[in-house]
């Protein structure tokens, strides 16, 4: 059993692959470092995602996740790497990953991404009384 950072993201079959529904996850942890100064960079990153045929599995995306701890990345370029490699090792309907920065010299950032599948429309809305 694995319990060093790694790059690898493993996936699962969706339960469900008929159904449009939502996978959301809080990954409150995530930590890079600041390419120009060194100094850590910590973020809250909320991944949202409507599977197609696969799932990532958790513990993998734990591990994926800390393989950034050491590592020098701008928010906005991270934010997106992430999110081309979890697209690319799920393949999902709709992916969008919010990454909310701490504060840095009196700023906070928050950086949206999203993947849509080709051709892929969401259900409309359903409003109740």
């Amino acid at each position: 059993m694995s319990t060093k950072p790694s790059k690898a993201l493993e996936t699962f079959p969706n339960p469900q692959p008929g159904r449009d529904y939502t996978i959301r996850m809080r990954i409150p942890e995530f930590t890079c470092v600041c390419p120009k100064t060194g100094q850590p960079d910590f973020a809250t990153l909320h991944l949202d995602y409507v599977p197609e045929k696969t799932c990532v599995e958790l513990k993998s995306l734990k591990l994926y996740m800390w393989s950034y701890r050491d590592e020098g990345a701008f928010h906005e370029a991270v934010t997106n790497k992430i999110l081309d490699d979890l697209a690319k090792a799920t393949k999902p309907r709709f992916m969008r990953l919010t990454a909310e920065w701490y504060v840095r010299g009196g700023i906070y950032t928050t950086v949206v991404a999203e993947h849509r599948a080709k051709g892929w429309k969401p259900a409309a809305k359903v409003e109740l009384p």
